[in-house]
């Protein structure tokens, strides 16, 4: 019986390979990671958004709107005080008059008129605003983080100003032959927010260095506009003249649309309004072109 040979066959060498080269990464996993890499992306645009500088010439609206809330507010607090609380000169100059009343006679009474203590709690208020407006040199004063997070404590302090408004039960208007219609504690709660809020906004503004200066004297502004050599160049747009009409024309549309919702609405709700505008202004700054 023949002999049946085994056939001879190459040498082979099989070489095991592991799943993980061979098969593609779980579903879910592969999900996780796109997700991961897209939140990190988005973390990273919108931080890098935020703190974008603005350009500052280009930021007209918010600026110019920030005049307006000058006005605006400015015209409740004066329909029951008779004073400001965004322009402090004249506070200032009332305290130190204060100050040389009691010198005069040293046998008169010493303690301050109510006008004289309104003038005080505007003037501290609003260097204290002042102070904080110090604030954005630690983020950056032209970044849209800044302009917009400032805005918005604004607004919080202008709420702030309407809620103790309301709950002080202080009268709206001033009898033009009497004396400031707000004596309670309430009522100076309500002046200093008022003042705080105006200082921020003054800080905010000057920091960016524009025509519009602080937005809230227009002394200075008025004089500036005068004094323009090219005040009378009408055939042409002059930037330094033009944005410093529109900061007296923004101021005064401000004070007429106070005064006119501070007739029908009364203090509080005006100081409401005066809080929800500066809310969107704050969201105003976000669209403002980068440098």
């Amino acid at each position: 019986m023949p002999t049946m040979k085994r056939p001879e066959t190459a040498d082979t060498s099989i070489t095991l390979v592991s799943n993980q080269d061979i098969l593609p990464p779980p579903a879910v996993q592969s999900r996780r990671s796109r997700n991961s890499s897209a939140s990190t992306a988005t973390f990273v645009n919108v931080k890098d958004f935020l703190f974008e500088e603005i350009d500052p010439e280009r930021a007209i609206p918010p600026l110019s709107a920030y005049c307006f809330m000058t006005g605006f507010i400015n015209a409740v607090c004066f329909s029951a005080i008779f004073a400001w609380c965004a322009s402090q000169t004249g506070n200032t100059i009332q305290l130190s008059v204060a100050v040389g009343r009691l010198l005069d006679d040293p046998n008169a009474d010493s303690s301050f008129h109510l006008s004289d203590r309104l003038a005080v709690c505007s003037l501290i208020t609003f260097i204290a605003g002042c102070y904080v407006g110090r604030f954005g040199d630690r983020i950056g004063y032209k970044t849209r983080l800044w302009m917009c997070a400032g805005t918005f404590l604004q607004a919080l302090l202008t709420m702030g100003a309407a809620i103790t408004s309301w709950q002080s039960g202080a009268p709206t208007f001033a009898a033009a032959n009497s004396g400031a219609v707000w004596k309670t504690p309430l009522s100076f709660a309500c002046l200093g927010f008022m003042s705080s809020s105006m200082g921020l906004q003054g800080v905010m503004a000057k920091r960016l260095n524009t025509q519009f200066s602080t937005t809230v004297v227009l002394t200075s502004i008025w004089v500036e506009l005068i004094s323009e050599p090219k005040l009378f160049h009408l055939r042409r747009l002059v930037v330094e003249r033009d944005h410093k009409i529109m900061t007296i024309a923004a101021c005064f549309a401000g004070g007429f649309a106070g005064r006119t919702v501070l007739d029908e609405v009364g203090a509080p709700v005006t100081l409401g309004i005066a809080g929800g505008l500066r809310m969107l202004i704050s969201i105003l700054w976000l669209s403002s072109a980068k440098r």
